[in-house]
This record gives C-alpha cells, structure tokens and sequence, in this order.
C-alpha cells in the first residue's frame, strides 16, 4: 500500500484515510463492488455499513475516528478495521495527509474551550 510520499506503510487507523481516487464504488444489493481504474482489480465491499464507512474516511482526522462517528457497533471495529487494511493492502484506499480542518467529533481540542461552558 502506499502512503502519502509514495513509500510503502502498513494501515494504521490512527492514520488519516480516503478511497483512492481511480476507485469507483457501485451499489450493490449486497453492498457496494469497487472497481480501480489503475490495477484492474475488482473487490466487494459485503456490508453497507463498511460503504458507508469507506465513504466517510475522507471527512474523519482517522479512520478510527470515522469507526467512532458511524453507528457500527464498538464489539465489531475489529472486523471493520481488517476490512479497511485490506481496501488499504490492494490500494483500494490511500493514506491521505493529515487535514487540520478536521477535527474528531468525539475527542475535544484541548487547546480549544469548550464553549458550552461560557455565559
């Protein structure tokens, strides 16, 4: 898999991620099937949970950070998360840089206040 200066990183989840550019995902009865343009290699994505978790990795700081926000159920991030290193392994996700506009809807910024607390 390739990160983002082009050499090659194991997945971290820690890591900011997004579906590779040249993939196009197709719905699917089943879920989704992913197609990249580059490899030629087809693969099916068999939950529609892990659709629409690709589909929002893009707009999370990490892709555990996108595993917090999507309404899977904690005991099975694990699997999720062996799903996501795979997509990653055959370059069906690519390692993104770091957005700073993003932020982690679950971990506040403690350099920030957290403005509910002033009147």
């Amino acid at each position: 898999m390739r990160a983002v200066a082009g050499t090659v990183t194991e997945f971290d989840a820690a890591r900011p991620w997004r579906l590779h550019p040249r993939v196009a995902l197709r719905p699917e009865p089943f879920g989704a099937m992913a197609y990249h343009y580059d490899n030629r290699r087809l693969n099916f994505l068999r939950s529609f949970d892990l659709v629409d978790l690709v589909n929002s990795l893009e707009h999370h700081p990490s892709a555990d950070a996108a595993l917090r926000a999507s309404t899977i159920d904690p005991s099975g991030w694990h699997r999720y998360q062996r799903a996501l290193a795979s997509l990653a392994a055959s370059d069906f996700l690519e390692q993104r840089e770091p957005d700073s506009t993003t932020v982690d809807p679950i971990i506040p910024d403690p350099e920030k206040p957290d403005r509910s607390e002033i009147s």
